[in-house]
C-alpha cells in the first residue's frame, strides 16, 4: 500500500488504510437501467437508477468486486449526477476509501463471478451476498470486443455520511469499450434490493477494459 495512504474507520473493521485520491481505476462493468415510477422509501425516490457489477482488476491502486445501485439526479445547482444508493464490495479498504474521502456509503459483501470468451461473444455470471442472505445475482452477454473505444466523463453527488457535514460532489472521468448486452437480473424480494425484484430493465450495457479517474 502507498506510503501517503490515509485512514478512517470502516463498519466494523476499526482504522483503515486506504490510498489517496484520485483513485485510478481499470476493470470491467456490466451495468442495467431501471425506471422506478413511484417512491420507495426516503433513500429511493422515483426515478431512473443504474445497478451495474463492476471488477476492479490489477493496475488499480486496490483490486476487488463491487455490486452498486445508483440514481440519475439533478443537484441543487442543477447539474446532472448520479447518487450511489446502495454498494457492496468485498475490500474493507475500499469500504473505508469510499465512506471517508466521497461520502459513498459503501459496505461489505461477498462475491462470487466468472466470465467466459468464445470468439467475439462474451458472458460473465455475478451473484453477491451480504451477511450470509443473498442480495441480487445476474447474467451478461455481450460482443464488447468489437466495439469502439470512447470517453465518458459525470460525478456523483452523495448526501454527508460519517464525517462529513455537507453533501460531497466527486468529478470522474475515463475510456472503455461500450456495448450493448443482455441481462438478466434476480433480486432477493427479501434483501436490500428487493424493491427492483421483478423490475425489467430499460437497457443494459458492458463498458469492456475501462480506465477511471475518481476523485
Amino acid at each position: 500500500m502507498s506510503t501517503d495512504a490515509t485512514s478512517s474507520p470502516a463498519p466494523g473493521n476499526g482504522s483503515v488504510d486506504y490510498p489517496p485520491a484520485p483513485w485510478q481505476m481499470v476493470g470491467q462493468m456490466w451495468v442495467s437501467v431501471f425506471r422506478v415510477g413511484h417512491d420507495v422509501d426516503e433513500q429511493h425516490p422515483k426515478g431512473v437508477y443504474g445497478a451495474a457489477f463492476v471488477s476492479y482488476e490489477e493496475g488499480s491502486p486496490l483490486t476487488y468486486s463491487e455490486l452498486l445501485v445508483a440514481r440519475v439526479m439533478r443537484t441543487p445547482a442543477g447539474e446532472r449526477r448520479v447518487s450511489i444508493t446502495d454498494i457492496w464490495v468485498d475490500s474493507p479498504a475500499s469500504v473505508a476509501g469510499g465512506r471517508g474521502l466521497w461520502a459513498i456509503p459503501k459496505g461489505l459483501g461477498d462475491f462470487e463471478s466468472s466470465t467466459s470468451q468464445r470468439g467475439p461473444l462474451s458472458r460473465a455470471s455475478w451473484s453477491m451476498s451480504t451477511a450470509g442472505l443473498p442480495v441480487a445475482s445476474a447474467r451478461f452477454s455481450d460482443l464488447s470486443s468489437l466495439a469502439p473505444r470512447v470517453p465518458a466523463k459525470g460525478g456523483t453527488w452523495q448526501a454527508p455520511i460519517d464525517a462529513h457535514t455537507v453533501p460531497v460532489e466527486t468529478d470522474m472521468a475515463g475510456r472503455s469499450k461500450v456495448a450493448p448486452c443482455t441481462a438478466r437480473w434476480d433480486f432477493d424480494p427479501a434483501g436490500p434490493l428487493g424493491w427492483l425484484a421483478g423490475r425489467r430493465h430499460l437497457l443494459s450495457f458492458r463498458q469492456r477494459d475501462f480506465t477511471l479517474s475518481f476523485g
